[in-house]
């Protein structure tokens, strides 16, 4: 049984076996002489030939012959890789010679002498060697002559273990006595049990030939360059024969030899020039003996030995091969992380055989040298896969020969992605615009962000910010898709009650953990025409009548009132501009379409009616626009007595009167209709007025007030049951100086009966009230330096 040895040594291991071990045969358990756990070998992917429990074994037949020829010791490596984290063993493997192959000659043919009775004794005849491919005490040992009376058997060891067989005369032959000899050359090896080869020589004995050829050196040593083209001289040999005529001439040849030589190498049989016949390689065979024979036309030969050593040429490229190689990488590897593992080899010697391996371009990746032959591919910079996402890796080895053979690799090596990359949104803060009375459910706007990681770490969600608007939650306003980023109304606005606000969007990606970032957006309220304006001056009272006095004294340009109005819309929604829609006397007053301001276009005359009316209409500058009016009631007289006769006067009384027939008819005709309609004009006219006092309300303008009559007067025939209140004021021409401000004017109060002829009187009552400069709206024709009246009458 054959015995096994183990050595283990820095993460190696040795293990000799016999060759021709049949298949399945245990070799070595290899994870208990590393020191390694079974469950490490399956979790780091082992690649070897091992079983399941990490046994060494035969897996098929070896021939040590075939491996490794006559190298000794004979032995190969194996690599053991290992995963996660990588691990580099290496196994080696030594196969012990068996004595399985009997000495062989080179030919099966007889070997055949002519030896001249003459020949002197000790006259040699250089045999075949024979071939034994086992090594060591296997190989050939020795050579056994036949027994016989002539020759005896003289064997020469050389350098390289090898010996040269000669058999040597030791007793003259009698050709007539025994013309030719039978023997028989037996090679054995040193083996248990011993082997052995043989090969009969057949001797023929001639006459008078008694010299034989010398050459001039025992030695012959030539160099020879690898890949010489064939029929390349590569040395000249010489010998001479002291025999004269056809026994002194001398052909040569080459005797066959160990190995290959004789397929390599031929010879001029008669120059003696020997020249290159076969291909010469360097990495097969770095050294070659030939064998030299010089033979006279006697029989007689004589023998030298050539020596010729290959020198070797840069032939052979690195030849590269990829181990290991894990790809995608994670981008937050550490740097020296191994990312590969490569054996590199190149078949030359010297410097043609020695290596330098670099990664090209400019790469976070750095080559550091293993095991002999072995490189790993090490990260030596931080990855960021968002610059990145991967890359080819181009390995290149260069051999120092000259000129230097190199050779490459490619790797594409991807990057699989970290959350490293917050969410971004494309602008710093976002503002929006919305129509007010959008109908709820409205897109307003879109946010957009963009995250830079990949696949679920680039997912974006959008969230609302828990803010206040107004003491409201935000979500009470509005809306937001978490996956496309819309924000959408929940209500309609009204840009009277809120102009704009602030919400925080929240972006967050799908990573683990998630990473967020958030921006601001406001959102501004658009104005839309849908407040007409209110006209605050003149003030309609229900059952008043409010009249401007204008003498008829009065120039061109006679300043009579100012229609007061605004509107709570914003922007040209809120630009008023003023129109006399009907008037009296068309030809007698304007209206400034600017400012409101009622003047005389012409001068005033005895002519004009004392009762002037004038429709004025106020309208903003809105898409569709909005308007208002407003009665004006102007008084061309010089006396109250004139204006009131003319104003107590009611022709409606008597139309009424004369169309009272009319009117009872077209009441029985209408009668139905105003049944089913009164309920819903009722509720309008209700709602209208809710909704005009809530405008109001929530304005910020100024509201000219009106203040009831706040006394009474008694004539000298007693008090008068109904009250007439009129103002008297102050004013400066506005078109000089609107914004001018008089002193205190006041304010009259006329109490008459209207169905008496009495007398009105003046009565001083309290100082005007509308004295606010600071005020955005004109006031002018309430309070100024020239002398008007204003009166009202019940």
């Amino acid at each position: 049984m054959a015995i096994f040895s183990v050595y283990f040594k820095c993460g190696q291991i040795r293990y000799s076996i016999p060759e021709e071990m049949r298949k399945g045969l245990f070799v070595g358990d290899v994870a208990k002489d590393l020191g390694l756990d079974i469950r490490r070998l399956v979790s780091g992917r082992a690649r070897l030939v091992i079983d399941d429990k990490g046994i060494l074994v035969v897996n098929e037949r070896m021939d040590r012959e075939r491996l490794c020829g006559d190298v000794t010791p004979c032995s190969f490596s194996f690599e053991l890789i290992l995963e996660n984290p990588m691990e580099l063993h290496r196994i080696t493997v030594e196969v012990l010679d068996i004595n399985d192959h009997a000495p062989v000659f080179p030919s099966n043919e007889p070997i055949r002498f002519e030896v001249s009775e003459l020949a002197a004794i000790g006259v040699q005849f250089p045999l075949q060697t024979a071939e034994d491919l086992d090594v060591g005490q296997n190989a050939l040992k020795d050579y056994v002559l036949s027994p016989n009376d002539h020759f005896i058997l003289k064997q020469h060891a050389n350098p390289d273990g090898s010996k040269n067989v000669e058999m040597v005369l030791q007793k003259p032959i009698d050709r007539e006595q025994r013309p030719d000899l039978h023997l028989k050359l037996i090679a054995v090896d040193g083996g248990s049990p011993q082997k052995s080869g043989s090969v009969n020589i057949e001797v023929t004995v001639l006459d008078a030939n008694d010299n034989v050829p010398v050459f001039n050196q025992t030695v012959y040593k030539a160099t020879v360059v690898e890949n010489t083209v064939k029929g390349t001289s590569v040395i000249t040999v010489n010998a001479t024969d002291a025999d004269s005529g056809p026994n002194g001439l001398i052909t040569y040849s080459l005797s066959k030899t160990k190995g290959s030589a004789a397929d390599i190498f031929s010879i001029d049989d008669g120059a003696a020039t020997i020249y290159v016949s076969g291909e010469i390689d360097f990495e097969k065979q770095k050294k070659y003996e030939v064998r030299v024979e010089a033979k006279d036309q006697g029989g007689l030969i004589g023998t030298t030995k050539v020596i010729v050593d290959v020198i070797d040429i840069n032939d052979n490229a690195p030849v590269i091969s990829v181990m290991s190689f894990s790809s995608p990488l994670l981008e937050n590897a550490p740097i020296g992380t191994t990312v590969a593992i490569l054996n590199i080899k190149d078949a030359d010697a010297d410097k043609n055989g020695q290596i330098k391996c670099s990664v090209d371009g400019k790469l976070p990746f750095t080559i550091k040298s293993s095991l002999t032959n072995y490189y790993n591919l090490v990260l030596d910079q931080e990855l960021d896969r968002e610059s990145v996402p991967d890359f080819n890796i181009t390995i290149k080895a260069t051999d120092f020969g000259s000129p230097p053979l190199s050779a490459s690799t490619e790797l594409h090596l991807k990057i699989s992605d970290v959350n490293d990359n917050a969410p971004l949104f494309d602008r710093s803060s976002y503002s929006a615009h919305i129509m007010e009375n959008n109908p709820p459910g409205y897109s307003i706007f879109a946010v957009s962000a963009r995250d830079s990681d990949w696949n679920q770490n680039s997912r974006i969600s959008y969230f609302l910010e828990d803010t206040q608007v107004g003491g409201n939650p935000v979500s009470a306003y509005v809306s937001l898709n978490s996956q496309t980023g819309v924000l959408s109304a929940i209500r309609s606005f009204d840009y009277e009650q809120i102009k704009q606000f602030q919400l925080l969007v929240k972006a967050q990606d799908g990573g683990s953990p998630p990473l967020s970032s958030n921006v601001t957006v406001k959102i501004l309220i658009q104005d839309q025409n849908d407040n007409p304006p209110q006209v605050l001056y003149p003030v309609q009272t229900g059952g008043s009548v409010v009249a401007e006095m204008v003498p008829r004294s009065a120039d061109v340009g006679y300043l009579v009132t100012k229609v007061v109005a605004v509107d709570v819309d914003s922007g040209q929604n809120a630009w008023l501009s003023y129109k006399l829609q009907k008037a009296t006397d068309r030809a007698l007053f304007e209206v400034g379409s600017q400012n409101g301001e009622i003047r005389t276009i012409r001068q005033v005359t005895d002519k004009d009616a004392v009762k002037q009316r004038l429709t004025v209409i106020v309208e903003d500058n809105g898409q569709p626009s909005r308007s208002a009016t407003v009665i004006v009631n102007v008084a061309v007289a010089d006396s109250f007595p004139e204006v009131l006769s003319e104003f107590t006067d009611f022709p409606h009384d008597k139309e009424y009167n004369d169309n009272l027939t009319f009117y009872l008819v077209l009441a029985l005709a209408v009668v139905s209709f105003l049944f089913i309609t009164c309920l819903v004009v009722i509720i309008s006219v209700k709602i209208y007025r809710w909704r005009q006092s809530r405008i109001l309300y929530h304005s910020n303008l100024p509201v000219i007030p009106y203040y009831p009559p706040r006394y009474s007067d008694t004539l000298g025939t007693g008090t008068l049951p109904h009250v007439y209140n009129y103002e008297v004021c102050r004013t400066t021409d506005s078109r000089k100086s609107d914004n001018k401000f008089g002193g205190a004017g006041g304010q009259n109060v006329l109490i008459m009966d209207p169905s008496s002829t009495g007398t009105m009187q003046r009565i001083q009552s309290e100082k005007s009230i509308l004295d606010e400069p600071d005020s955005p709206i004109e006031v002018n024709s309430l309070v100024h330096g020239h002398p008007c009246q204003r009166f009202y009458i019940q």
